[in-house]
């Protein structure tokens, strides 16, 4: 069985296209591609799920589509904004593939020559690392200085979302 991270309320649920820090760029009838207020690269966005599920296995056919539809819209779109030289794209299922919000969410991330972020997911450094003891909650404190890091400000996030929805392909 796949151990989730705990968190109640979802971090998502509650702030996703609420706060300015998660604006959103793009919107279907499943999905929202929000921005992430830690821009481990420029131009950092989720494709999440209207519907609160947790994992890949809880998505339905439909979501599954729209999902890849709207991360395939998004990277269009990134491409166009930066002209990055690849698009990341990955998503984590429980605490030990890295998980740490236990709500859906799709990562599509244009990378740049200098990032020092390296392949993959930053979370996943070792395997034994992105596991918590069972039915504790997340804490992201020892995240604090990875975050500090990529913290950029809220008028820079919102001139990044209009970036992007500028480069939305009709």
């Amino acid at each position: 069985m796949i151990e989730l991270p705990i968190r109640d309320p979802c971090d998502l649920c509650e702030t996703a296209g609420r706060e300015d820090r998660w604006a959103i760029i793009d919107e279907s009838e499943h999905t929202l591609t929000i921005i992430n207020p830690w821009q481990f690269e420029v131009g950092q966005c989720c494709v999440i799920t209207r519907r609160h599920v947790a994992t890949l296995l809880d998505l339905s056919d439909h979501e599954c589509e729209a999902v890849m539809l709207s991360a395939r819209r998004v990277a269009q779109a990134l491409v166009r904004s930066y002209r990055p030289l690849g698009i990341l794209t990955f998503q984590n299922n429980g605490v030990y593939s890295g998980q740490e919000t236990p709500h859906f969410h799709f990562h599509v991330v244009p990378r740049q020559k200098g990032s020092d972020w390296g392949i993959g997911p930053p979370q996943l450094a070792t395997f034994d690392g992105a596991g918590r003891q069972r039915g504790t909650s997340h804490d992201s404190g020892g995240d604090a200085q990875r975050r500090e890091r990529v913290q950029v400000s809220t008028s820079q996030l919102a001139e990044t979302v209009r970036l992007i929805r500028s480069n939305l392909p009709d």
